[in-house]
């Protein structure tokens, strides 16, 4: 199941944290300057790219060693 398949979603608090969810269900907060810096990135990126940036942020991509039954 890919990117397009299963996006994320973000939204941003009103104290500034950034929840990133997937499936509906929130998957991290980011807080403080990290959560301004990625915003302004997604703010600007397109919607391929914003999938990406959210999916480093959370830890949730490949990372090219994955092995293939």
């Amino acid at each position: 199941m890919g990117l397009e398949d299963d996006p994320f979603d973000w939204r941003v608090t009103k104290d500034g944290q950034l929840l990133v969810s997937r499936g509906g269900r929130v998957v991290t907060t980011i807080r403080g300057g990290t959560a301004a810096k990625l915003l302004g990135r997604l703010e600007r990126a397109a919607d391929d790219e914003a999938q990406h940036l959210l999916a480093r942020a959370t830890g949730n991509y490949k990372r090219g060693n994955e092995r293939h039954g």
